[in-house]
């Protein structure tokens, strides 16, 4: 009779861990240490949901390094994005995390190197003439003098963190050509829209050449630029202005983070 009991009572134990691994599967790994870097476009500038304690960095809590650490669960994570940032303000503010056993780093810069911010004060506020040339100016500044900036910038980023894997994220088109659309002529558009293919290229060659992972936004942005009808950027925004000419949310979550999450 005792050993009837016995063989019920494992075997009741027995059913109760098997429901127990069915019900709560496997641990999910956590994923690599993951370090996000770079500008406001990194930082989510124009995605809402900011922390407060980020300052005039204006992280938000929706941009796309938050979305990949949410969706990932890194070992650990750490974002020192910052609204603004040029290439040097990476290599001097912003590679504290990264050590040996940080295993992603994403980035997004070069930008406001190339004077971001006031090719589109010029263009929103100038002649056509004007416009073209500030952009032009620009284009050359990308060519020629950005180049060894982004060198410094990712040879540092190495240095720091000599097994991680780095993803380079570009900028997207800002406007949809050939539509009829109220603000900026035809001939602005398509000059920003050449400056942002001659600054992800360059990004991308430089990259390339430092064996880090180009991740190319302007696919997901695709038909969905300012005058698309279902924009995923900001245009001229008066309160806060920061926001102005940056990703939405939801150009985020579904044109940086997919992206992001394809190459890591």
């Amino acid at each position: 009779m005792r050993r009837v009991r016995s063989l019920s009572v494992l075997a009741t134990l027995a059913l109760a861990i098997m429901f127990s691994l069915v019900l709560t599967g496997p641990a999910q790994a956590a994923g690599p240490a993951y370090v996000a870097l770079g500008d406001s476009y990194s930082a989510g500038n124009g995605a809402g949901n900011y922390d407060s304690s980020s300052g005039d960095c204006h992280r938000s809590l929706s941009a796309y390094p938050y979305l990949w650490k949410n969706a990932h669960a890194p070992s650990s994570f750490a974002d020192t994005s910052c609204s603004g940032a040029v290439t040097t303000d990476v290599t001097n503010n912003q590679l504290g995390p990264l050590n040996s056993a940080t295993g992603l780093v994403s980035l997004t810069i070069g930008g406001n190197d190339a004077g971001f911010a006031d090719v589109m004060t010029t263009c929103v506020t100038g002649s056509d003439t004007t416009c073209v040339n500030r952009v032009a100016q620009a284009e050359t500044y990308a060519q020629n003098t950005l180049p060894a900036r982004l060198d410094a910038t990712y040879n540092a980023i190495r240095a720091k963190a000599p097994n991680a894997k780095v993803v380079v994220l570009g900028y997207p088109h800002m406007y949809t050509l050939n539509v009829l659309c109220v603000g900026l002529s035809d001939t602005k558009h398509r000059k920003i829209d050449e400056a942002s293919d001659v600054i992800d290229s360059v990004i991308a060659a430089r990259a390339a050449a430092h064996g880090f992972v180009f991740g190319d936004v302007r696919t997901t942005f695709n038909s969905h630029e300012l005058c698309s009808g279902d924009d995923w950027l900001h245009s001229l925004v008066v309160s806060p202005s920061w926001e102005s000419y940056h990703p939405t949310a939801t150009g985020h979550s579904s044109g940086y983070y997919p992206v992001l999450n394809a190459n890591s």
